[in-house]
């Protein structure tokens, strides 16, 4: 998933923001990025990341609308 290049003010949220909204814990976070399924973290200092909102927004959208195309 791609930062929206209209978007001229993109929001980094943290980990306990995306937990948060998607339910998940931080061990399940990292195995879906590992595998290509959830966006990727952005590094923002020598030890902190940091998601971009949009793209975790957008993440669960699809999920919700793949999930009633397939009832």
């Amino acid at each position: 998933m791609v930062q929206n290049k209209t978007d001229k003010h993109p929001k980094l949220i943290r980990l306990p923001e995306v937990k948060r909204r998607t339910g998940f814990g931080k061990t399940w976070i990292y195995t879906l990025i590992r595998a290509g399924k959830f966006p990727k973290q952005v590094k923002t200092g020598l030890r902190s990341i940091a998601f971009i909102e949009s793209e975790i927004d957008e993440w669960i959208y699809k999920i919700i609308s793949d999930s009633r195309n397939h009832i």
